[in-house]
């Protein structure tokens, strides 16, 4: 089993930052892509920003030059630091990690955070 944990989430007003962590743990060979999504109410889950195991990145539209993805694969972590943060920002977000949990097989399987809830107020 693999538990994702998430921190770092909170209020903040318009223009502020928070960095968001997430760290990975249990039975983990090694992991692959790893992403941030976000959920705003009455709204669908998209898929903020994803990062590769090599450190390749790609951001939705609307957090580009604002947002950044990054991690430290010998601590099993991804973290997404949100800069200038407006309030159609505010959701729940989700870390997703690609687990590889042994070499032998060549599938990986996709474990999420809790979510950890970002309000931007106006």
């Amino acid at each position: 089993q693999v538990q994702l944990v998430e921190s770092g989430g909170g209020l903040v007003q318009a223009g502020g930052s928070l960095r968001l962590s997430c760290a990975a743990s249990g039975s983990i060979f090694s992991i692959n892509d790893m992403g941030w999504y976000r959920q705003a109410p009455g709204k669908q889950r998209e898929l903020v920003a994803a990062i590769t195991s090599g450190g390749r990145t790609n951001y939705v539209d609307s957090v580009k030059g604002r947002f950044t993805i990054s991690r430290d694969n010998a601590k099993n972590t991804v973290y997404l630091q949100m800069n200038s943060l407006k309030p159609e920002d505010t959701g729940v977000y989700y870390c997703n990690a690609a687990v590889v949990h042994d070499p032998r097989y060549r599938y990986e399987l996709d474990y999420w955070g809790q979510g950890t809830q970002v309000t931007v107020s106006s």
